[in-house]
């Protein structure tokens, strides 16, 4: 699936656009790919300048690097993100970035909560057993489930401390992939925290489907074609109704066909390849908006491609990225009202979980677990506008096909009668689904500004929380300055103020500190109350 002409010439007019931007103040764009050499050679200069700056990022004795990502921009500097180890345990908070300039020294740093990672002892007071016991305790909603703990250093508060990391799997009411994580003191058995396994959305909306599309697929050699794409690598396969749970990459059955012809345009519809179409062409997109837009070849920026599973489950009324099967997961809704999610922002919001477990991997709790579906919220819609379908026209109205009139909205989140609006010191105690609409409404307010506008014939109405007047840059700009920030400056702790301060180091970088784009990123951020 490819988008159409025109929409082909509008995305050539803004990279021409933000060339001559970057040009202009002679700043770095992130480039997807490099000659091996330098990507070990900059991974190389980072652990040595970790290992010369050991007070800087609080690395010791015991302690290990663990490569998770690499960023090289164009005029050599580089972003190296690792995770850490102490004594062969992961240490949660304990992810850095070293960033370096274009011949490998350090320019400057980024560090999720931990500084010192060590612990007096790794030998667990409380058994593995009671951690398990006591994890599946604080599961009461997971039917059928089992609990796997991890022995981990547990430093996301910045105090390391030996913790198990009970993993509890089961299925939830309509028979979905269902979980919680759930953190123990080792020493003494108390619960630290405790938050959902899986990131989902769900949808009680009538689904719309995305038209007559052209989908990418495979010719067999004996004759017909399956859904599978073959420049991007997913596949699309009929689970056939089995309970997520028990689903795994290599489950469910390959859409086939003759002719080469998918699907009846339908909704309900009894040929189980139109929901598959929608799926398998929505996948497409969100793929070709990593890789035009942001230069990310696939969701881990590697070139794989996902696994798309539709009909899962019975009467499962939702959408579902899982990164243990790396595979995306849409239930057939209720029968009645309910279609399958597989509209463009529902898509692209939840493939965009992967990016954001791929690279900063923002914590599901607290105020990163509202940035993380914020995040997703936010790239879920730019799919949207740049797929530039009739039936799917870009607005900032999440869900509105498959939920209509929407599930969420960016100019006032709160007019869902839950989401928050504007940051407060306990915005990070909501449901991360809630507290994200701090995010969305930045990234409203930065894009169209505030105030009464209609965009694509939907009208928006966007107060400041602090009385402002803020004028937008366009979200394709926010966009990029959101995507460097997330893959450059964020880490798994990365609360709102965090946020702020990578998304204006992301400009900085893109446009120039004091830039037009700078200065409206910093008053967008200040209309929402995050200072």
């Amino acid at each position: 699936m490819f988008p159409n002409t025109s929409s082909r010439r509008a995305l050539a007019a803004g990279a021409i656009a933000v060339v001559a931007a970057l040009t202009a103040v002679t700043v770095p764009a992130t480039t997807a790919s490099a000659a091996p050499g330098m990507r070990e050679a900059a991974i190389a200069q980072a652990r040595a300048n970790v290992a010369r700056n050991s007070g800087v990022f609080g690395f010791g004795a015991g302690q290990d690097l663990v490569l998770k990502d690499v960023v090289l921009d164009q005029d050599g500097s580089s972003h190296v993100r690792f995770d850490r180890t102490y004594q062969g345990l992961p240490v949660v908070g304990g992810d850095l970035v070293v960033h370096q300039d274009a011949r490998g020294r350090l320019k400057d740093s980024s560090r999720a909560a931990a500084h010192d990672a060590a612990v007096k002892s790794t030998v667990p007071k409380v058994p593995a057993q009671s951690g398990a016991a006591n994890a599946l305790s604080a599961a009461p909603g997971v039917k059928d489930a089992t609990s796997t703990p991890e022995l981990v250093v547990w430093a996301a508060d910045g105090t390391p401390r030996l913790a198990w990391r009970t993993t509890v799997e089961g299925t939830g009411e309509h028979g979905q992939p269902a979980g919680r994580i759930v953190v123990t003191d080792a020493a003494t058995g108390e619960q630290i925290e405790a938050y959902d396994a899986e990131h989902e959305a769900s949808g009680t909306g009538n689904s719309e489907y995305t038209g007559t599309v052209t989908i990418d697929t495979t010719a067999q050699s004996g004759g017909g074609y399956t859904l599978t794409d073959p420049v991007r690598g997913h596949v699309t396969k009929d689970a056939k109704n089995l309970s997520s749970s028990s689903i795994s990459a290599g489950s469910g059955v390959a859409f086939t066909s003759a002719t080469n012809v998918w699907g009846d345009g339908k909704k309900f519809s009894t040929d189980r390849s139109t929901a598959a179409v929608d799926a398998h062409a929505n996948t497409a997109w969100t793929y070709d908006y990593y890789k035009n837009v942001h230069g990310r070849s696939g969701i881990k920026n590697d070139g794989r491609g996902a696994t798309v599973f539709v009909h899962v489950g019975t009467n499962w009324d939702n959408a579902q990225w899982s990164d243990s099967c790396f595979c995306m997961m849409t239930g057939d809704g209720n029968g009645t009202t309910d279609p399958e999610q597989v509209d463009l922002d529902t898509m692209g919001h939840e493939m965009t979980h992967g990016v954001t477990s791929a690279t900063a991997n923002l914590r599901y709790s607290g105020e990163s677990g509202g940035l993380n579906e914020s995040t997703s919220d936010i790239f879920g819609t730019m799919v949207e506008w740049y797929a530039n379908n009739s039936l799917d026209t870009g607005d900032y109205l999440f869900s509105d096909q498959s939920t209509p009139p929407w599930l969420r909205r960016f100019d006032k989140p709160s007019l869902d009668g839950k989401s928050a609006d504007c940051w407060s010191s306990s915005v990070g105690k909501l449901n991360v689904h809630y507290s994200s609409g701090v995010g969305n409404h930045w990234f409203y307010l930065a894009s169209e500004g505030s105030g009464s506008k209609t965009v694509n014939g939907v009208p928006y109405n966007s107060p400041t929380c602090n009385g402002s007047t803020v004028t937008g840059i366009g979200n394709q700009k926010v966009a990029k300055i959101w995507y460097r920030a997330l893959t450059v400056y964020m880490t798994s702790t990365t609360n709102y103020k965090g946020a702020r301060a990578a998304s204006l180091n992301a400009a900085r970088d893109l446009y120039g500190a004091g830039s037009t784009e700078y200065n409206a990123i910093a008053a967008a951020w200040s209309g929402v109350n995050v200072n």
